[in-house]
């Protein structure tokens, strides 16, 4: 294509958009407006209705009053994409061993659009599991999965996924310092476990799938139940042993071609 058609196929305003959401993705703490438009060596106000729009469809949002950052929004549509079929195509084969050696069933989730998402689903190898719907899209605030997504993300991060799945109704009662307390604690003993909050019986064992920046792009949780008349059967400890060996194989086959990409 020559210089001519690259000027007769121009679309200046998808150009303005997209320059934002590059230069937004580039730092940390937003912008405003006027660093915006130093930045990209424009007038600031070229970019008024520009930010206005990616305000109002969700890609961009207002922090401290007058600065803008990017919304985890793309992120919500990169779970679309190739990356995440083929997240899942690595998953599958360890998911499978870690339900023959655990006798349990387990699942992979992925943060999007504010909720954890069942993505895979491997059933238990004997009459008895705990199995949930692929699609499914669960709490994140009081699962195992949703925990470990928040605990190994930034703070900033965590304050973008906790507003997203919070909406417009802005209520923050399970934001409490013990909850920040505990995602702390996740982060550095490195996967969750704690009774389910929709079954009882069941404890959630949840540990991450890091990409090679170390944040999660996904996690494994086995729901766990305690199997009476299977003799040999692990015990809780060795569960959550054979989750976090499994999630430390998966980041190991998925860091280098995802990195923050999912």
């Amino acid at each position: 294509m020559t210089d001519d058609d690259n000027d007769r196929y121009r679309a200046p305003a998808l150009d303005k958009g997209l320059d934002i959401l590059e230069l937004l993705a580039a730092v940390d703490g937003g912008l405003t407006q006027a660093e915006i438009a130093k930045r990209l060596d424009r007038s600031p106000n070229e970019f008024y209705r520009m930010l206005d729009r990616l305000v109002r469809r969700g890609y961009v949002t207002r922090i401290d009053g007058d600065r803008f950052t990017l919304t985890l929004k793309l992120f919500g549509l990169a779970q679309l994409h190739a990356p995440v079929r083929r997240l899942v195509s690595f998953a599958v084969p360890l998911m499978r061993d870690l339900a023959e050696a655990s006798r349990q069933a387990n699942q992979l989730c992925v943060f999007d659009r504010g909720y954890p998402v069942v993505i895979a689903q491997q059933e238990a190898p004997g009459y008895w599991g705990i199995s949930i719907r692929v699609g499914s899209r669960i709490s994140l605030f009081d699962t195992g999965s949703g925990h470990v997504l928040l605990a190994f993300r930034s703070r900033e991060e965590r304050e973008m996924m906790i507003a997203e799945n919070l909406g417009d109704s802005g209520d923050q009662h399970h934001i409490t310092p013990e909850f920040i307390a505990r995602l702390d604690q996740i982060r550095e003993r490195g996967y969750e476990m704690m009774p389910s909050a929709q079954t009882a019986g069941v404890i959630n064992l949840s540990a991450p799938v890091l990409g090679a920046d170390g944040k999660a792009v996904a996690a494994v949780t086995v729901p766990y139940i305690t199997l009476i008349n299977s003799p040999g059967a692990p015990d809780i400890t060795t569960a959550i042993q054979l989750v976090t060996q499994t999630t430390r194989k998966l980041s190991e086959m998925t860091g280098s071609n995802f990195g923050t990409n999912v």
